[in-house]
């Protein structure tokens, strides 16, 4: 389906090896890292002790110490709490990961049509360039035979420094292109020269279909909704925390050089005040703050859904009309050959067609190379193509 793209494995590799995508896993790693904090909680066994020297007047000194050993408990609900907020951030930075390697894959489509699209421009350029040496060679013989003027020499040859400077221009397009590709995704083989481009018309055409995939399979809208639902468990979570949590323990100490001896339990409970108060209407807020958040991100993919569809289906009725002028100008192009050869035509007229006939030919494959990237870029963006495994 799709010959001038690179092969999909070959992609995957590219886009898994690019640092972008690297640096989102880790990003990845580290929310698992932190659901595994919450899920353990913050508290840990605190150790407190002392020991001191204690000199009494007409008995002498002696050795004393305590030691209290205490740990906070999380009050009921609070646990599976916090371990539903861990569970979502895994979420949100899982598709933000997936985003990021479809931001890549985008970006690997922009240079490789670029790449493909200067190919093409050169390769025709190059043709246009034999086809005036021929056209100069000819028509200097005509003029040693006095069949044709210096002025139609002159003519030609204006015409082909005119192509080789045309096509030397290309061909460092070209060549900037496929350096941008190759420094961008190292990973990625690329073949000596650049696969021709396809009839937009043998690429996919089920332009609604894929926009409504657009947004069925959208990380964007995925992430800002797991990233919603953490906020509301964090709301949760701080109302819960107005209560806080108690501490108990025990305690052991040894006074008067163990004379006294002593073993108990201690236990504290944190009286909330404001502050905690004050928090938990931060965390609603918050909460409030990522649902609308949500909405934005919704609309902006129905926008950028709405957007990939238009513009596939203008740029392949764009490419369609270009390819009738292409086909009507080298029909021209060859009926001024004809002529001129019959001499019903002069030089000038012959080199007007050849150029005219030249322009729509580039004109065509940039209008072809923006339809296929439209159509490309909706593919993507549906994630029907350059997807991970499990899409």
């Amino acid at each position: 389906m799709h010959p001038d793209l690179p092969p999909p494995e070959l992609v995957a590799t590219a886009l898994d090896n690019h640092p972008a995508v690297g640096a989102a896993e880790a990003r990845v790693a580290a929310a698992r890292a932190q659901a595994g904090m919450l899920a353990v909680g913050p508290h840990e066994v605190a150790v407190q002790g002392t020991y001191l020297r204690r000199s009494v007047n007409e008995e002498g000194g002696f050795n004393e110490f305590d030691t209290t050993v205490t740990r906070a408990f999380r009050l009921p609900g609070k646990a599976s709490l916090d371990r539903k907020a861990g569970d979502f951030g895994i979420e949100a930075a899982q598709n933000r990961a997936e985003d990021v390697r479809h931001q890549t894959a985008l970006l690997l489509a922009g240079f490789w049509y670029d790449w493909l699209t200067a190919s093409a421009l050169t390769r025709n350029d190059a043709e246009m360039v034999v086809n005036l040496e021929r056209a100069l060679a000819a028509i200097k013989r005509r003029a040693a035979l006095r069949d044709a003027s210096d002025l139609d020499v002159d003519q030609a040859a204006a015409a082909l420094a005119l192509a080789q400077g045309q096509g030397a221009q290309t061909r460092a397009t070209a060549a900037e292109a496929r350096v941008k590709l190759a420094a961008q995704f190292p990973d990625l083989p690329l073949p000596f020269e650049a696969p021709d481009m396809v009839s937009p018309h043998d690429l996919p055409q089920n332009f609604e279909e894929l926009r409504a995939l657009v947004i069925a399979r959208s990380h964007e809208i995925g992430a800002a909704r797991a990233d919603a639902e953490r906020m509301s468990v964090t709301a949760r979570r701080a109302k819960a925390e107005r209560t806080a949590d108690p501490s108990f323990g025990f305690r052991l100490f040894s006074e008067r050089g163990g004379t006294e001896k002593g073993l108990g339990v201690v236990a504290s409970i944190p009286l909330g005040g404001r502050h905690r108060l004050r928090a938990a209407d931060e965390a609603v807020a918050m909460a409030s703050s990522a649902r609308l958040e949500q909405g934005v991100v919704e609309r902006e993919v129905q926008v950028m859904a709405d957007a990939d569809l238009s513009n596939a289906s203008t740029r392949l009725v764009v490419w369609e009309q270009v390819h009738k002028a292409r086909i009507r100008a080298e029909s021209m192009s060859a009926r001024a050959g004809k002529g001129y050869a019959l001499g019903a035509i002069d030089l000038a007229d012959l080199l007007f067609a050849e150029r005219q006939a030249n322009d729509a030919r580039r004109a065509e494959i940039s209008a072809r190379a923006e339809a296929g990237r439209a159509i490309v870029k909706l593919e993507i963006d549906s994630h029907t193509i350059w997807a991970p495994a499990d899409e």
